[in-house]
């Protein structure tokens, strides 16, 4: 599969599996994350693999009652050791730097056959308690990973290039 293919066919799951993901695999989606590039090559990210059945059902209520949080035989917590670095841009590096460490788990996860979800919806307190997670480290996301029920692919709804690309100046849309 090219990145191309996994761009294209990567979908959000929220139905998986009971099939467990074997080590090799998570290896591999974790490698990914690992080589993704953050500003100033801080590396802040971390991830806490949970992979506990109890762990799994704390989590869900974590993040609002979402059943399928659960479902999913891993759920990485995506983190931050940060020290709030501010990019020159003014944005802080940390959010950043790790949604690009999960968008390079959830390729490499499609190219192996697993399915993720982003989650934003959930309580960072209540993530840090079930997960023994401390207070300087900051949750930035839950990561849900496994087989999909359905691994058929689906069709995505996607703005015309010309709706979201401008050139050159804001005002020029067309090339």
């Amino acid at each position: 599969m090219t990145v191309q293919e996994a761009i294209t066919t990567r979908k959000s799951v929220r139905s998986f599996s009971d099939r467990a993901v074997e080590r090799e695999k998570l290896d591999q989606v974790l490698e990914a994350a690992r080589m993704a590039p953050s500003a100033r090559n801080l590396q802040e990210w971390r991830i806490l693999v949970v992979r506990d059945s109890a762990a799994r059902g704390a989590l869900v209520e974590a993040a609002g009652g979402q059943g399928f949080v659960g479902q999913a035989p891993v759920i990485l917590v995506c983190c931050a050791e940060t020290n709030h670095h501010l990019m020159h841009c003014g944005l802080k590096s940390y959010p950043i730097d790790v949604a690009i460490a999960i968008d390079h788990m959830t390729l490499v996860a499609t190219e192996l056959g697993l399915g993720t979800c982003w989650i934003g919806k959930f309580d960072p307190e209540a993530v840090r308690t079930v997960c023994g997670i401390p207070e300087e480290i900051e949750v930035v996301q839950l990561l849900p990973l496994g087989y999909p029920a359905d691994p058929a692919p689906v069709s995505k709804s996607r703005k015309a290039l010309d709706e979201i690309v401008h050139w050159e100046r804001w005002e020029n849309t067309g090339r």
